[in-house]
């Protein structure tokens, strides 16, 4: 007899803030799951990508109650789910846009085949998977619904797949997932090594930052704004599971494809967009929770982050400050003044009307949520590093 011992996963993360190779790869788990099902005289009853979580670095199935018995020559009931959730979002990442994937969280049980077959360029009604699995299911499912509904007393139509049949269509699904490719492109992927640090700048908040992880003493950290994970590999190293939100999808590709590379289990890079973090969704608003409900972390990194919320979202210092602190109740905080490079570059394009956005100004917005535990100047910068625990 074997038994299912489940356990908690410290992060839910949802397909919408997931990375095009991380849908991708629990796109290839889910059909995996169903050939090894077949297999066993089973299947997977359903696909949704929510079934899917991402711990230790890779993807695994949380939804033990998919697998039900069934005949082999019954037809996948998952086809059409498995489309909508993975096939049809990756094919427009690969295709149309990286931020189509956050068509997902419109669309709470998949993009509708239609939409991502109008969506979708002409060419790729030349490619056999996407032609069979996208554009010719969407014409399916408009034919099926101007049909006239049968009689009460019509006994539904029996339909039988052989087994041959059910690998080869797994197969195809596989061949056309893995075939899929995305070239991220992103002034935001490289802005970690940009020359806003010198060598010495960089080499000073490395050392801080180190220092102040230690001094935190926590087990759980959010990098918000982490780029492609500097400063979450730092936190890892000092014992803390991470998870890594930035905003920019190239970014978060590139992290998590350095996280894989580099078999790193204890971070998992994410999309977030923290000016417009993921909502509550969904029946009641309960079926998935918002960014902020999805529990508090020991110690939240803001690097290199306030001056694009203050100054690119015209955010007040202190709602910025009021937020980290129900995030979590320690914080490593970076300060960017008006006359470093990357602040300049954000006011070169409008009106300088922040006359609040001075390091007085930061100090005293964060000192009323917070306790300043450190301050220290970064050598060779303008910017300083502060360590900040919730009052």
């Amino acid at each position: 007899m074997a038994v299912i011992r489940p356990r908690r996963i410290e992060m839910i993360s949802y397909p919408y803030e997931w990375a095009f190779s991380q849908l991708k790869e629990a796109a290839l788990l889910t059909l995996e799951l169903q050939s090894r099902a077949l297999d066993a005289g089973m299947r997977l009853k359903d696909a949704s990508a929510y079934n899917i979580q991402f711990d230790a670095g890779r993807p695994i199935l949380i939804d033990s109650l998919s697998f039900e018995q069934a005949p082999a020559t019954e037809p996948w009931p998952a086809y059409r789910q498995f489309c909508e959730f993975f096939l049809a979002p990756l094919a427009l990442i690969a295709y149309r846009d990286a931020r189509c994937g956050l068509l997902l969280r419109e669309f709470i049980d998949g993009v509708p085949l239609d939409l991502a077959a109008r969506l979708l360029p002409g060419r790729t009604k030349l490619n056999l998977g996407l032609s069979a699995h996208v554009h010719l299911h969407a014409g399916a499912q408009r034919r099926a619904a101007r049909e006239a509904p049968p009689a009460a007393d019509d006994a539904p139509p029996v339909r039988r797949v052989s087994e041959t049949g059910q690998r080869a269509l797994l197969d195809s699904l596989r061949r056309t997932v893995i075939g899929l490719r995305w070239k991220p492109e992103s002034h935001w992927a490289g802005y970690a090594t940009t020359t806003s640090y010198s060598e010495a700048a960089t080499a000073s908040k490395g050392r801080t930052v180190q220092e102040m992880l230690a001094a935190a003493e926590g087990r759980t950290a959010w990098d918000v704004g982490a780029n492609t994970g500097v400063y979450s590999a730092m936190a890892a190293e000092a014992g803390y599971r991470v998870v890594a939100w930035d905003q920019d999808a190239a970014s978060v590709e590139a992290h998590w494809l350095r996280v894989r590379g580099d078999g790193n289990p204890a971070v998992l890079p994410l999309i977030l967009d923290l000016a417009n973090p993921s909502p509550a969704i969904g029946w009641a608003l309960e079926e998935r929770g918002s960014f902020l409900e999805r529990g508090e972390p020991d110690l939240i990194l803001a690097l290199a982050l306030v001056h694009h919320l203050a100054i690119g979202n015209n955010v007040p210092l202190p709602s910025i400050a009021r937020l980290f602190a129900r995030m979590a109740p320690k914080a490593i905080v970076e300060f960017v003044p008006k006359d470093d490079p990357m602040t300049r570059r954000l006011l070169a394009a409008r009106r300088d009307i922040f006359d609040d956005y001075t390091l007085d100004g930061f100090t005293r917005a964060f000192e009323g949520p917070f306790r300043i535990v450190r301050q220290a100047a970064i050598d060779d910068s303008p910017r300083t590093l502060f360590l900040l625990e919730r009052r």
